[in-house]
């Protein structure tokens, strides 16, 4: 009778999917189930009374003596090897990769060691693939980031290019039929300018460059910088455009809740003919801040709320047609809305208009407001006398923009580097601004144009820095009361309003 326990205890060990070994206190094995052959090779009489030591490579099996010592010192179930890469060497001396799982088993005064072997190579090969993939989809992360980088400056080139140069001619042309083209060769860049952003702004968030940078900011700031923006153009098409104030404030990132809202409301002023766009906010609880924007315009039908933010979908129009904008911005919005991890609601009603709601986290009310600007004064410098110094790489942009800025009277001087700024402002240090693109040639940046600058002159002046780069080190840029961030393509009347309000602060 008593076989028939021991039997069973075999029986069982056998049919384990793991190959099991018991050692005696002086490490020879003195039990070995059917895995144990399969996974060594070894005969099953061949293995029984051999050194456990046999089953590792020899490179390890002094450090073993000692550990398995110290482990018949102080038995308890417990991984073998844990934090380390283990090997098992077969019969034939080809070594694989294990797992060890140890168990103490009394026998009268002695106790023997039970240890179960998993094979882990097929986990290891995945976890070696796995790291590879990882590795090249890093790479691939970082090749794209640096093309979206130079794509972001290098496209946008051409497009300041002709923006400027349209600029000038509107300015200098007095003919209404050759304004007229103008005019819509002004539109047509300014689509080309919208479907570049967008294009851009969605590849960066595919390829992860974009991460959040979340500040407490007031709402009242932002939303005074969305009125000044919108006002205008909301009343060419005959539109109201608020901007309620609140007192709230937020805990987000705040560049990317402005892209948010700056894509919402111009969709809301997109498909309003007439009526009004709103944004308002609302405290409803103490831990969050509700920022709604509202329309009176051709609303959204039920059944199309759900495609509203797949890439290109736009409200009634049918996919072939002429269409004003591309319907990539809610699609931008959605992938925000995920990066920062907040809540967007819409609702919409067929000729009643649109509601868009973006929920987002509540800041410390201790932030400062923001002070609305001040009326602008008249310019004290007049034009005439005014000097600029222009630093920019791109021989077209560069010529482009001394033509925009003579035509409006400026006394302007143009080099390519910081080494020729130096040199001018060597010989003319009477310089009343400088505009410099952000990205030179030989890896200068318009930063260190602007600080040599001011260490030479030895006086802060005053600089507008223009740049086609739309990362997150733009972002961090450290910008003074003499300083003006613009981003390309800037409008010729935009840079020429930058420049006049700068010179007369």
């Amino acid at each position: 009778m008593k076989s028939v326990p021991s039997e069973l205890a075999r029986s069982a060990l056998d049919a384990a999917p793991d190959a099991m070994i018991i050692i005696d206190d002086s490490g020879v094995i003195c039990f070995a189930n059917r895995q144990v052959s399969a996974l060594f090779g070894y005969a099953h009489d061949d293995i029984i009374g051999k050194s456990v030591e046999c089953l590792m490579p020899e490179r390890f099996r002094d450090r073993h003596v000692a550990h398995r010592r110290s482990y018949t010192r102080s038995v308890r179930v417990r991984p073998m090897g844990a934090g380390l890469d283990l090997f098992g060497r077969r019969l034939d001396g080809t070594e694989f990769p294990l797992e060890i799982s140890l168990s103490p088993i009394e026998d009268g005064e002695r106790v023997l060691v039970a240890a179960a072997i998993r094979d882990v190579s097929d986990r290891k090969r995945v976890e070696a693939e796995l790291i590879v993939a990882r590795q090249a989809a890093d790479r691939a992360n970082q090749a794209k980031s640096r093309f979206l980088a130079t794509a972001s400056h290098d496209l946008r080139q051409p497009l300041q290019t002709l923006s400027l140069l349209n600029g000038t001619l509107r300015r200098m042309c007095a003919d209404t039929d050759a304004m007229q083209i103008l005019t819509q060769q002004e539109l047509a860049i300014d689509g080309m300018s919208r479907l570049l952003n967008a294009l851009l702004d969605i590849s960066k968030l595919e390829s992860g460059a974009v991460k959040p940078d979340p500040t407490d900011f007031t709402v009242a700031a932002l939303f005074e910088e969305l009125r000044l923006e919108f006002q205008e153009l909301a009343a060419s098409k005959g539109l109201t455009f608020e901007a309620i104030p609140s007192e709230d404030c937020v805990h987000s990132d705040r560049s990317l809740v402005e892209q948010i809202l700056k894509n919402l409301i111009s969709n809301a002023i997109k498909y309003t003919r007439q009526g009004s766009v709103a944004l308002r906010c609302l405290h409803q609880q103490p831990s969050l801040v509700r920022i709604e924007v509202l329309d009176t315009g051709i609303g959204i039908p039920g059944d199309q709320l759900r495609y509203i933010y797949d890439e290109f979908y736009q409200v009634g129009v049918p996919t072939n047609s002429s269409r004003e904008g591309y319907g990539l911005g809610l699609s931008i919005v959605q992938r925000l809305v995920a990066l920062l991890d907040v809540k967007l609601e819409a609702r919409s009603q067929v000729g009643e208009g649109s509601r868009f709601a973006l929920t987002l986290p509540a800041g410390h009310s201790t932030v400062r407001r923001t002070p609305r600007a001040a009326a602008e004064p008249a310019l004290r410098v007049p034009p005439a006398q005014a000097r600029i110094l222009l630093v920019e790489d791109d021989a077209s942009v560069r010529d482009a923009t001394r033509m925009l800025l003579k035509s409006d009277g400026y006394q302007v001087t143009a080099v390519a580097s910081l080494a020729e700024a130096l040199a001018h402002a060597a010989r003319d240090p009477c310089l009343d601004l400088l505009v410099t693109d952000y990205h030179l040639r030989d890896a200068e940046t318009g930063m260190q144009v602007i600080a040599a600058l001011r260490q030479a002159l030895k006086f802060p002046l005053k600089a507008i820095l223009i740049t086609g780069d739309t990362s997150a080190a733009v972002h961090e840029l450290r910008v003074d009361s003499h300083l003006r961030l613009a981003s390309k393509p800037i409008k010729a009347e935009e840079l020429l309003g930058i420049l006049r309000a700068l010179l007369d602060a």
